[in-house]
């Protein structure tokens, strides 16, 4: 069963880990800020191709999208202004995926998107990939 880390804590649960996950919480975090920034630089679209599993799945508001649908949404969408990550929380899935579950603020121009989210990360070939993405207006 899974278990989610208590906010701020930063290595998880004691016990056995590998050195892959040791380091789960930050990695995570990197990884979705990395994304974030993509988006912000107008590149998200080139982030994601690379971060995105084949089989990866985006659920928006209204629409579950697949990779290609992924890609070609970013293409017609403008960046972000600005982006704040609020109350992070990690779900360990074993030691080679885990789950980032937390709210954003992005800011485009006068709107506002107050967003819960949720991306699962599968660690593959050397890397951690995103196999799954939820977000839902907050």
């Amino acid at each position: 069963m899974p278990r989610a880390l208590p906010r701020g804590h930063p290595r998880g649960y004691g016990g056995q880990m590998t050195e892959i996950t040791d380091d789960l919480p930050a990695r995570l975090l990197h990884e979705e800020h990395a994304g974030w920034r993509a988006i912000l630089e107008g590149h998200g679209g080139e982030h994601y191709a690379r971060a995105m599993t084949r089989d990866a799945l985006m659920v928006v508001e209204g629409a579950v999208l697949d990779r290609d649908e992924v890609l070609k949404a970013f293409r017609s969408a403008p960046p972000w202004d600005s982006y704040e990550l609020h109350e992070p929380a990690i779900i360990r899935l074993g030691d080679r995926a885990g789950m980032l579950v937390y709210r954003a603020v992005a800011r485009r121009g006068d709107d506002v998107s107050n967003l819960r989210m949720s991306t699962t990360y599968l660690y593959d070939d050397g890397a951690w990939h995103v196999a799954a993405h939820q977000q839902t207006a907050a």
